[in-house]
């Protein structure tokens, strides 16, 4: 008898199942999904989860790259959390869908660190 190790609970997930996982605020409100996630090649490590919200139908939507450490899975909601408020989210570091982001650019990568008050994945601050 095969065993459904997608179905079985545990803290492990497919990368193609966290994409377009909702993300909400602490009291459930709805702020975006999860576009994809970036992951350093050479750790293995999450590093960023970049966020989709605003446009329709997936136009004019912006791209916020956020640290994965400032996301929790709450379970209730089967979706990430996100403490963000209004304010902090318009001045969040973005994108634009249609444009692309420099990941290799490290004075980019530390600002939206800085912003998000956590140290960068690959050490310092």
């Amino acid at each position: 008898m095969a065993i459904d190790v997608m179905a079985m609970p545990h803290q492990l997930i497919a990368s193609d199942r966290v994409e377009g996982t909702a993300v909400r605020r602490p009291n459930g409100d709805m702020i975006g999904h999860i576009e994809r996630l970036m992951i350093d090649k050479v750790t293995g490590k999450v590093s960023y989860a970049i966020l989709s919200f605003g446009g329709f139908l997936g136009i004019g939507a912006n791209l916020i790259p956020l640290p994965w450490g400032r996301l929790r899975y709450n379970m209730k909601f089967e979706a990430y959390e996100l403490d963000i408020d209004d304010e902090e989210l318009k001045r969040a570091p973005s994108f634009r869908a249609d444009k692309d982001f420099d990941w290799g650019d490290r004075a980019k990568e530390a600002e939206l660190h800085r912003y998000y008050g956590m140290p960068p994945y690959w050490g310092g601050f």
